[in-house]
């Protein structure tokens, strides 16, 4: 028997297709083989089973409908206590039966056991339903046909054979002079070779005139594609703890699902972390800015699509230590981004460290004030990655946002502009509107009889020799506006008020807050 870890999660049965045809060609009726290959890999259903079958479970207060669930599910399990669980019974099924949610989502919740089941009654069951995973020992088999079924390892929890490496090595020596290459076949060690055993083994391969050795010793890595064992047996304890803990460990990193206090160390110890390394060729982009008088040139990387994977802090005519400092910090938080840490955390705990070099920032669009170096440049990196535009005191202007009209045309207080679809305006007389009194652009759906909806009048206004529909807005859409982008500009790392909640706004060198008229430090 192997079992077979799969990629995304969980594991196979596979069961060697090649016990029976042997079976059959040692002179084994069909009823004898058909007992032993039930010996090796199991009934696979609870019809007949000791203690744990359709009768007993029918007892505890099982519906047909739900020992369909776990018999179904039985072929692909290697321990019985795995058909067992909330994802193939139901959570309507276990509340029924008594159990609580906090229960039944524990990863240590055993529901057998707790069905009153005994260790040795789900021992006895897991037997015969998912089989010995050996076959030795097995009914109508003769001793002397055992080292037909030999493999490399150990097989099941109760198997003993298997084949010495020397077996392997010898069988590649005898067929390598008549082979120009090297023999591609893994010498397979089971998990208790020691250092000594191996050592010999590469010194046998060499004495003997092999070109090539690969081996390996069973459980040698912290995961492997394929085991002959599955670790579990009639308790709760040592081999089938080890199983049970490292398959909780697997669903925990997948979910992220651990108590508070435990370590990153603990929680992937024997898990090798992915790193996800960026393409040799790789875009990004640098940005020149003053902090405080300081020139700072910051660089990135991206992958493919556009996501942050690196960046460079670099400074002009600065000390060897600053300099030093800033690099350190920028591969540390490379790496952190290549492991998977969100961009977001970086953002919000660097933001707002204040510490000189600080001040005005020069050479940035929309950066004009930052409290650091540090706080410079996650705003930089939260504005251009993450769209954060709280971040700065110039938010870039809005994808859609109404040109400004060329020079010489004027443009009334209080009119709204709705462009309309079929009168497009040439993008070489187009500019953004900056008169204080217009709102932003709004482009309103049109009704049914193909004009722009709303209240206010239509306007013709002339733009670049085009002609463009506008329609008067009121006066208090126009004062909203009009305060709105006063206030927006004021705002900028504005703290919130520690009265009411609200967001404060700059008044002079300190906040005050227009809802319930606290001012935070100022009079």
């Amino acid at each position: 028997m192997k079992f077979k870890k799969l990629a995304g999660g969980g594991y196979f049965k596979i069961a060697n297709q090649s016990i029976d045809p042997a079976l059959r060609t040692l002179g084994y009726d069909a009823a004898q083989r058909r007992e032993i290959v039930d010996y090796v890999v199991g009934t696979m259903t609870l019809q007949g089973a000791p203690a744990v079958n359709r009768e007993s479970l029918a007892a505890k207060g099982f519906n047909e409908g739900e020992i369909d669930s776990i018999e179904s599910t039985l072929p692909g399990v290697f321990d019985l206590r795995h058909a067992f669980n909330v994802f193939v019974v139901g959570e309507a099924a276990l509340q029924r039966l008594g159990f609580v949610e906090d229960q039944y989502t524990s990863f240590d919740f055993d529901l057998l056991a707790a069905l009153g089941y005994s260790n040795q009654e789900i021992a006895s069951a897991n037997e015969v339903i998912c089989g010995m995973q050996t076959i030795e020992g097995a009914p109508h088999l003769a001793p002397e046909h055992l080292p037909v079924f030999d493999t490399a390892n150990k097989n099941g929890k109760n198997g003993k054979r298997f084949i010495h490496h020397t077996g392997h090595i010898r069988a590649m020596a005898a067929a390598q002079p008549f082979i120009s290459g090297a023999i591609s076949k893994t010498i397979n060690m089971p998990n208790e070779a020691t250092v000594a055993e191996i050592e010999e083994a590469y010194a046998l391969s060499a004495d003997l005139g092999l070109k090539a050795m690969a081996l390996y010793r069973d459980g040698s890595k912290a995961s492997q594609p394929l085991s002959s064992s599955t670790g579990a047996g009639d308790t709760h304890e040592e081999e089938s703890a080890e199983l049970v803990s490292a398959i909780e460990s697997e669903a925990r990193l997948i979910t992220g699902a651990f108590e508070p206090g435990i370590s990153p160390t603990a929680a992937y110890h024997g898990v090798t972390r992915p790193r996800f390394l960026l393409p040799s060729r790789r875009g990004g982009w640098t940005q020149e800015a003053k902090v405080g008088g300081h020139k700072i040139f910051l660089r990135t990387g991206e992958y493919s699509d556009g996501t942050l994977g690196e960046l460079f802090i670099d400074l002009a005519k600065e000390g060897a230590t600053l300099r030093g400092i800033l690099g350190c910090f920028a591969i540390a938080v490379s790496k952190g981004l290549q492991y998977g840490v969100p961009l977001e955390e970086y953002v919000e705990s660097f933001t707002f460290q204040t510490f000189e070099p600080r001040g005005m920032v020069e050479g940035h669009p929309n950066i004009k004030m930052a409290n650091s170096i540090i706080d410079y440049v996650f705003r930089t990196l939260g504005l251009e990655y993450l769209g954060r535009t709280d971040l700065v005191q110039v938010p870039p202007k809005e994808v859609g946002e109404l040109p400004e009209p060329p020079s010489g045309i004027a443009v009334d207080a209080g009119i709204q502009l709705g462009l309309d679809e079929d009168l497009p305006i040439p993008a070489s007389t187009t500019a953004p509107i900056s008169h204080p009194a217009v709102a932003p652009a709004i482009v309103d759906s049109k009704n049914g009889n193909g004009h722009h909806a709303g209240n206010g009048h239509d306007a013709a206004i002339p733009v670049g020799g085009v002609v463009v529909k506008a329609k008067r807005a009121t006066a208090a859409t126009t004062q909203t506006a009009s305060v709105n982008a006063a206030l927006g500009d004021m705002m900028g790392d504005a703290p919130l008020c520690d009265v009411c909640g609200h967001i404060t706004v700059r008044n002079g060198s300190c906040y005050r807050c227009l809802n319930c008229g606290n001012s935070m430090g100022c009079s």
